[in-house]
C-alpha cells in the first residue's frame, strides 16, 4: 500500500511531518451538527406530537442513522440549551440519573473534620451534605425552568430489564425526591447541576419540573420495551437509508457533490445493499472511508491509487459493526 505520507513503519523519527485536517465532524470542540442532519420522511411530524404532548420521542433505528443527532438539532432550533446526556448501560440506574450522593466521599471529608478538630484547627461549616449530592441528567432536565431542557437518552434497550419501568412515575409526574436532604431535615440545598458548574437551590428535597423536557431516547432494537413505557413515548423508527438520502449526508458533511455515477456512488449504493441486507454498517463509516478517498488531503488522497489499494482502505474501514 502506498498511502504513507504519515506513519510508514520504518522507525525513522520524522517530526516535521504535517498531519492532514481533520474530517469536519473529528473537529474538537465539535462543530454543530444541527446545520448538516436531514431528518427523513415522518420525523419532523414524531418530533412535533412529543414536543405539543410533552411526551418522549423514540427513535428506533440501525446504529450511525442520526438517531441522537434529532435531539441537537431541536435544541438549536427551539433554543432550548445545551443538551443534557445520559448514556445507558446495563448498570444504569434510574437513582443515578436523577442524583448521585457521595456517601463515601462524605465519610472521609467527616474524618478529616475529626482530626483538624483533635488538632485544634478550624473545621469549616461542618458537616453539609449538599456538598455531596449532585444532580443528574434527568434530574437537572426536570428542573423548574422557563424552556424545557433537552436530554438525550442514549440506548435505552441495553438498560437492566427494571429501567424502563422505574421511569414511568417519572415520566408520568414529571418530579422526584430526594431523601437524603429529608432524612438530615435540610429544608434548603444548593446542588451542582448536571455537567454544570451551576447551582441550582433545592427545597426540601423536592423538584418539580415547570416546562416537562424534551426527551429523546435512541434504541437500537435488541430489546423489547415493555407496553406501558412505549404508550408514554411517542414512537419513530428510522427508515432505510436510501442513495439520494445518503448522497444528501455526504453533500451536507463533507460538502461533496454527488452524482449518481461514478466511483463515490457506487460506494453509496454499496452500502445501501448492505444496510437493505442487514448487514451492520453506519453512515459515519461511509463519510470517513470518502474523505479518505476524495477529501482528506489533496496529497494523500492522490496516493490512493489502483483499485486493489482502494479496496483495501474499503475494506478497512466499511467493517459490519456486529463483528470483531
Amino acid at each position: 500500500m502506498t498511502w504513507n505520507a504519515y506513519y510508514r513503519g520504518d522507525g525513522t523519527s520524522r517530526p516535521d511531518t504535517r498531519l492532514p485536517a481533520p474530517p469536519p465532524w473529528r473537529t474538537f470542540p465539535n462543530r454543530p451538527v444541527a446545520s448538516v442532519f436531514r431528518p427523513p420522511e415522518g420525523l419532523v411530524e414524531a418530533v412535533n406530537a412529543a414536543l405539543a404532548l410533552r411526551r418522549p420521542l423514540l427513535i428506533t433505528g440501525t446504529p450511525g442513522s442520526g438517531k441522537s443527532t434529532v435531539v441537537e438539532q431541536v435544541a438549536a432550533e427551539l433554543a432550548l440549551g445545551p443538551v443534557l446526556r445520559w448514556h445507558i448501560t446495563s448498570r444504569a440506574t434510574l437513582a443515578d440519573a436523577l442524583y448521585r450522593y457521595d456517601a463515601l466521599g462524605r465519610i472521609h471529608a467527616h474524618r478529616l473534620q475529626q482530626e483538624k478538630a483533635r488538632a485544634g484547627a478550624d473545621t469549616g461549616d461542618g458537616d453539609d451534605i449538599a456538598a455531596f449530592i449532585g444532580l443528574g441528567p434527568l434530574g437537572t432536565a426536570l428542573l423548574p425552568s422557563e424552556r424545557p431542557r433537552a436530554l438525550l437518552v442514549d440506548e435505552i434497550d441495553k438498560s437492566d430489564l427494571d429501567l424502563p419501568g422505574d421511569l414511568l412515575e417519572v415520566l408520568e409526574r414529571g418530579e422526584f425526591r430526594i431523601p437524603e436532604l429529608l432524612r438530615e431535615g435540610q429544608d434548603v440545598a444548593e446542588l451542582r447541576m448536571w455537567d454544570s458548574a451551576d447551582k441550582y437551590r433545592v427545597e426540601r428535597g423536592h423538584v418539580q419540573c415547570t416546562e416537562f423536557p424534551f426527551i429523546v431516547m435512541t434504541s437500537n432494537g435488541e430489546q423489547e420495551l415493555p407496553a406501558p413505557f412505549l404508550r408514554r413515548c411517542v414512537r419513530y423508527t428510522m427508515p432505510k437509508p436510501t442513495a439520494a438520502l445518503i448522497r444528501e449526508v455526504v453533500r451536507g458533511h463533507l460538502q461533496l457533490e454527488m452524482t449518481e455515477n461514478g466511483p463515490e456512488a457506487e460506494l453509496v449504493n454499496e452500502f445501501v445493499r448492505r444496510v437493505a441486507a442487514g448487514e451492520s454498517v453506519a453512515v459515519d463509516q461511509l463519510l470517513g472511508t470518502l474523505h479518505l478517498l476524495h477529501g482528506a488531503d489533496a496529497q494523500s488522497a492522490a496516493k490512493v491509487r489502483g483499485r486493489g489499494e482502494r479496496e483495501r482502505l474499503i475494506a478497512l474501514l466499511m467493517k459490519d459493526l456486529s463483528g470483531a
